[in-house]
């Protein structure tokens, strides 16, 4: 900078700020680190996940518990029958151990390689493609949902915008009559262009009526015309021009070649409603060509190109609720100050007007987002003054921003109404039958989003996410305690009647009412909450798990979603068009809202139901052993001597039995068809009665008979021959222990058998081989086992006598009970 200039002074802001990983190409730069570590953006808003666990996993953390002490007791029981002789509390601890088959710490195991599975079955389901499942601690949680907490944009739409409708106050148009906004456009430019060949400095048309007279009333023509341009040049959009594949060398060559053509051009925004206007105003033959830093090039039907220099640009922000900019028209020299923004910021910055609110209500009850646009045509004295007084507030270093904001606002008034325009985002596939579904499945379904609440109840009417039968209470906005009363006790009064809310009013009633407000709420069959923040949608996941204690499910496609799915018991995210965040906070991530369905009713309930049958089984397991020992103890007087040794023990949880009991993670009650087809049957796992302390004591009585029947068999029938009660107990263990499997499982799978007869094969070829493990405890009683033995005639009967009598009975019980009170499901696949 030569010394003669004068000094620039310009504010730091976002725009030049230098992002981290930065490259600088050229110049030097004197820069200072503004936000590091824990003040930055992201680490700000991300909370800490929790780790999540599972319904099912602490079920069974307080079955093993009582487990637990039942080994305690179990062992004191002993030492006292025995009667405290000698050394009493060692022989304490050596019953603790002999009993410890009791804890089930294979449980863990299994489960965990279950999940595993369960994982795998689900990224293999080729009805659901592209589902990831990022966890491994909670897929039984699928099975047990009660509320589901959705997004709306993006997650039950589309997050694809398209025009649909352009009001002018007088005139609306829709999708079946745009062609006519393209005559007027190309009959307003053809106007402009034969005027300005004739000459050359006159203005656009529109403008002329207005500064001879302007209270005459413009044309409907001239109307359409202002509105169009201004919707063309009021947005922060940028068209991309992929370049064409072939044109290799000359790139500069290649970038004026390509400039304007149609084919190859995409825009680019923050927002896919910002793209719809863009788009629509190409379609009807005002196209936005070109933009950069300073300028904006709009194509007309003609071919002409039009040059707009931008002089101010302020950005959309969430409090503003609005946009605008200021530009220059090249060939006129006339400076404009260009506004859009939502209805609730415009209706107090344009000109009175009797049609704004009203049509606004009308487009949101057709489920349009809509957007008001408006104008000011600014002298340039005016600007010059506005600059002034806006760079000197950008330059001050209190208040900042509420300085700037409010010299823009001195703009901000009278500001003649152009047009009200209104965008559709259209449903994702599927989504009614879908909701319908998990209402039928008894899961309550509340919708959260950050849009107005026209558009949010038109979408929950659309999606059927509310039926059509169905009352609605809209919750009139509360600001005090006494408004929020009155309003509690109006709803309070209806029954069965879906609640629509918006976020301030919620704030309130949780802060004066909330265990009034979530009690009636939970008893509505929907609920949508509109206008609500990211904290909020968090904050409500964590009333319902508090006040409810029931499951909680969310679903969402943003980052503004993150930290609902990360609340709430289970997080499922939605691949969509605002990128990955919520799909890798999330526990599952899928790419359509539609197999949310197949996902709770099939994969859910079956892991649910598997888990519940392996963890009960792996607890029969180690009682039915631990039973066996406590009855040889007894029979022995008490003596803390082992029954097995310790290679049969480790072979009894291994080798010998886990095949079978693993492959109960293949067992489905019904067909997936079935459970999609009939989702009430995903309402009884709800109530948890596949694993509860009821069917756990039935299991508990099952092991002890079982293991009872096991040992005093062995041990009448071989009064004589003492020795051999270790071999034959144990073989009718193994027999029994396979096929309580068979009698557990409700479909058979071919792995399923192979397990059965491998887990045979290997023990009958150990029983060859590891004889000398057969024998009761060889320092007591020195006895081998001989292979002879086991082929006679009297070893098979007498095994198969203890075996039958162990296991028939069970058998002939489940045939009643399937026969008395047949579970739901097995009504359904007769």
């Amino acid at each position: 900078q030569e010394d003669s200039d004068p000094a620039v002074h310009e504010s730091l802001s976002i725009e030049n700020t230098l992002w981290a990983s930065t490259v600088v190409a050229s110049g030097t730069v004197i820069g200072v680190v503004i936000y590091t570590g824990k003040e930055t953006r992201s680490v700000m808003n991300t909370s800490n996940p929790k780790n999540k666990v599972g319904l099912l996993d602490l079920e069974l953390n307080q079955l093993t518990k009582a487990l637990f002490l039942a080994l305690v007791a179990l062992s004191v029981v002993m030492v006292t029958l025995q009667g405290f002789v000698g050394p009493w509390y060692r022989n304490l601890f050596r019953f603790l151990l002999l009993f410890s088959y009791i804890i089930p710490i294979s449980l863990r195991v299994n489960l965990d390689m279950g999940k595993a599975a369960y994982g795998w079955m689900i990224m293999k389901d080729e009805n659901i493609p592209g589902t990831v499942v990022r966890t491994s601690t909670i897929p039984e949680e699928l099975g047990r949902l009660v509320y589901l907490l959705t997004d709306k944009t993006g997650t039950l739409t589309q997050n694809e915008m398209i025009f649909k409708r352009l009001h002018l106050g007088t005139v609306s148009y829709g999708t079946d009559t745009m062609d006519e906004i393209q005559s007027h456009i190309i009959n307003s430019y053809s106007q402009v262009h034969s005027q300005n060949s004739g000459n050359s400095t006159s203005s656009t048309p529109s403008r002329k009526p207005q500064s001879s007279a302007p209270k005459v009333r413009k044309s409907v023509s001239s109307r359409i015309h202002e509105a169009v341009k201004a919707i063309a040049l009021c947005h922060n959009v940028t068209p991309v021009y992929e370049s064409r594949a072939g044109v290799s060398g000359e790139t500069e060559y290649a970038e004026v070649d390509q400039d304007f053509s149609d084919e190859n051009r995409t825009y680019q925004a923050s927002s896919p409603d910002e793209v719809a206007l863009v788009q629509w105003t190409e379609s009807v033959g005002l196209t936005l060509v070109n933009r950069d830093l300073t300028s904006m090039q709009l194509k007309t039907p003609g071919g002409h190109i039009l040059t707009y220099y931008i002089l101010q640009i302020f950005p959309f922000t969430s409090e503003s609720k609005r946009m605008g900019i200021i530009v220059r028209d090249e060939s006129s020299g006339e400076i404009t100050f260009y506004m859009k923004g939502a209805d609730v910021a415009m209706s107090t910055i344009v000109q009175y007007n009797d049609w704004l609110e009203e049509e606004c209500g009308n487009m949101a009850r057709e489920g349009l987002r809509t957007l008001v646009v408006a104008k000011k045509s600014l002298t340039e004295e005016q600007y010059q003054d506005f600059e002034s007084r806006y760079n000197q507030a950008k330059l001050s270093i209190h208040d900042r921003n509420l300085k700037v904001a409010a010299v823009v606002e001195s703009l901000e008034r009278e500001m003649e109404l152009l047009c009200l325009t209104g965008v559709e985002d259209q449903l994702q596939a599927d989504v009614r039958p879908t909701l319908e579904m998990l209402r039928n499945a008894g899961i309550k379904i509340w919708m959260l989003t950050g849009d107005k609440l026209e558009t949010a109840t038109c979408i929950a009417k659309s999606s059927h996410l509310v039926s059509r039968n169905q009352d609605i209470h809209i919750f009139r906005p509360v600001v005090t305690r006494g408004e929020a009363h009155l309003e509690l006790n109006a709803f309070r009064r209806k029954h069965d009647c879906a609640l629509v809310i918006s976020g301030d009013s919620l704030e309130v009633c949780l802060k004066y009412y909330e265990h009034e407000f979530v009690e009636l709420a939970c008893q509505c069959p929907a609920v949508v909450c509109c206008r609500c923040s990211p904290t909020q949608k968090a904050h409500i996941v964590k009333l319902l798990q508090h006040h409810t204690g029931k499951r909680t499910c969310a679903i969402g496609d943003g980052g503004n979603d993150v930290s609902m799915i990360q609340a709430a018991d289970c997080g499922i995210g939605i691949e969509g068009k605002e990128g990955k965040q919520a799909s890798l906070a999330a526990d599952f991530s899928i790419t359509q809202f539609k197999h949310i369905g197949r996902l709770l009713m099939v994969h859910g309930r079956n892991s649910y139901k598997r888990s519940a049958a392996l963890g009960q089984f792996v607890m029969h397991r180690g009682l039915i052993i631990s039973t066996m020992q406590a009855v040889f103890s007894s029979v022995f007087y008490f003596a803390s001597v082992p029954l097995y040794q310790g290679f049969l023990m480790v072979g009894y949880a291994t080798i010998y039995t886990m095949f079978p009991v693993f492959s109960l993670v293949l067992d489905q009650d019904v067909k997936p068809e079935m459970a999609l087809l009939y989702p009430e049957l995903y309402k009884d796992l709800t109530k948890g009665r596949s694993l509860s302390f009821k069917t756990f004591l039935i299991w508990v009585l099952i092991s002890i008979y079982q293991g009872g029947i096991l040992m005093y068999g062995a041990l009448l029938l071989f009064e004589s021959e003492f020795v051999h009660v270790v071999a034959i107990s144990f073989t009718a263990l193994i027999l029994t222990e396979l096929l309580m499997v068979a009698l557990t499982i409700r479909t058979w799978h071919w792995l399923m058998v192979v397990a059965e007869f491998l887990s045979l094969g290997c023990y009958v070829a150990s029983l060859a081989f590891l004889n000398e493990y057969f024998g009761i405890g060889r320092v007591s009683f020195g006895a081998f086992l001989d292979v002879a033995f086991i082929t006679t005639v009297t070893f098979l009967w007498k095994v198969s006598a203890i075996t039958v009598v162990s296991c028939l009975p069970l058998y002939i019980l489940k045939y009643l009970k399937r026969k008395f009170s047949p579970p739901s499901y097995s009504k359904l696949t007769s």
